[in-house]
């Protein structure tokens, strides 16, 4: 009966956790934009980062680089990236964007692309 119930719990929590790095773009309004193939594919070391519409736009003051490992400001909470959520092709849109995990009160990177600070 414990292992029963163990499974479902496990089944339940790996359900969400997928169904959180799903694309949503519940409004459509990036389904015309000329660069969602290109989001769509993205990926880091961590998988597919999902889309556009997950990601998040994240201004020069909230983000640095230093000793080569970057860290972002999420939440009023300086967040290091791990060095496989690194986006190492070529950022097509210029600004610096994360894919942010959010489970439990905790925030993890799934995905970083840095911009070019200016």
């Amino acid at each position: 009966m414990k292992r029963i119930v163990f499974g479902l719990i496990l089944s339940l929590v790996v359900a969400f956790l997928v169904g959180s790095v799903r694309a949503r773009d519940l409004d459509g309004r990036y389904a015309n934009s000329p660069l969602k193939p290109w989001f769509d594919h993205l990926a880091s070391g961590k998988g597919l980062c999902c889309s556009m519409a997950d990601g998040e736009t994240v201004a020069d003051p909230d983000w640095e680089s230093k000793d080569g490992h970057y860290r972002v400001r999420l939440e009023n909470n300086w967040i290091d990236v791990p060095d496989d959520a690194l986006i190492t092709e070529p950022n097509r849109v210029g600004r610096t964007m994360v894919w942010p995990i959010r489970f439990d009160n905790q925030i993890t990177i799934r995905c970083f692309m840095p911009g070019s600070m200016t």
